[in-house]
């Protein structure tokens, strides 16, 4: 994995900071020898970002005002919080993050003036690809939205392009689906694998592109750095069925990979589940959305781009489950971050 150039001195103002992929980036902006401004709620829970020199601006993502004086004076805005969850989603409020919290940082970004921008957005933007590999170049054919979240960052996604027309120096990249010790995604059923309490699993065959999220982090520094202003840069680092990932863990492990539950009862959970869930304002583990993810959705990506232009050379697929389990391993249950960007992978409530 290489690093990119140490370039110190830098003002970095952050949202999302205090969670998962946020956290890192903090640190190694710091590991750098950038100055990092978070943007944080009053209620954040700041246990990831722990010892490091970080100054906090306390606000959210519908506070222009806080948003403002946070940028002012920053060479570098990095916006990574939204708000991830598919099933039983509160429709409003995922626009108001996702959208306007979106318009709010880019806007005040292209405001101060500030030398580089990066957004990042999630492979879902590019739709369901029915198994076509997509790059960059890759035009959505699909028509609509499979989930709000999707939607939010498609739309999130035309802000930043277009303020990119009238000269905001962004950069955006896509991420698939992120891993490391303290996911609060996979990481969790990873250690219910790891004691010997999953047994079975759903949809074995739907492929997935995965990153590591330390080297998620490099490419967006990258990014930023050598990314041409405007360019979107896919960061999968490859791709594997979901029963592959379960054999390599496995493996790693040394226990059995689950079995596989059988599609009608899985798709028969959702649609029961699913309207229970609406009706109490419950979040089930099963819902049509999340069914609907599992079996009927392939959304496959290429990362060449990140790698030829901006010279990222993420860890291998094994590589990254290998890491993943040892960090599992050395840490205990991480605390659940409020926002996190997500590749296109049904995700857990963030």
């Amino acid at each position: 994995m290489t690093h990119s150039s140490v370039n110190p001195g830098k003002t970095v103002f952050v949202t999302g900071a205090s969670g998962f992929t946020g956290s890192h980036l903090v640190r190694a902006l710091v590991d750098r020898g950038h100055q990092v401004r978070a943007l944080v709620r009053k209620s954040s829970n700041l246990d990831r970002l722990a010892g490091l020199p970080v100054e906090f601006v306390y606000g959210d993502l519908n506070d222009p005002a806080a948003i403002a004086q946070g940028i002012k004076g920053c060479q570098w805005v990095f916006h990574t919080a939204a708000y991830v969850e598919l099933g039983i989603v509160d429709g409003d409020r995922m626009w108001h993050i996702n959208v306007e919290g979106t318009r709010n940082v880019m806007g005040a970004a292209k405001l101060a003036n500030v030398e580089r921008a990066l957004h990042c957005s999630t492979i879902g933007i590019i739709g369901d690809t029915k198994g076509e590999v997509a790059d960059e170049t890759y035009q959505r054919s699909q028509v609509g939205f499979d989930s709000p979240y999707d939607r939010t960052k498609y739309e999130a996604q035309a802000i930043v392009d277009r303020l990119a027309s009238q000269g905001l120096p962004v950069v955006s990249v896509l991420p698939s689906g992120i891993f490391g010790g303290d996911d609060p995604h996979f990481g969790p059923v990873i250690r219910q694998f790891l004691k010997g309490g999953l047994k079975l699993w759903a949809g074995g065959q739907r492929i997935t592109g995965i990153v590591h999220v330390d080297d998620l982090v490099e490419g967006m520094i990258l990014a930023v750095e050598r990314g041409t202003v405007g360019d979107r840069y896919i960061l999968s680092a490859g791709e594997l069925t979901t029963a592959e990932m379960f054999t390599l863990l496995g493996q790693a492990a040394g226990i059995p990979a689950p079995g596989e539950a059988p599609e009608w009862v899985v798709r028969l959970l959702g649609n029961v589940l699913d309207p229970i869930g609406r009706l109490f304002n419950w979040q089930p583990p099963l819902s049509k959305e999340r069914v609907y993810y599992i079996y009927d959705r392939c959304v496959r990506v290429s990362g060449d781009k990140a790698r030829r232009e901006l010279g990222w050379n993420p860890r291998s697929v094994p590589q990254i489950i290998e890491a993943t389990l040892a960090e599992i391993r050395a840490i205990a249950p991480p605390p659940q971050p409020a926002t996190a960007p997500s590749g296109d992978r049904p995700p857990t409530a963030e």
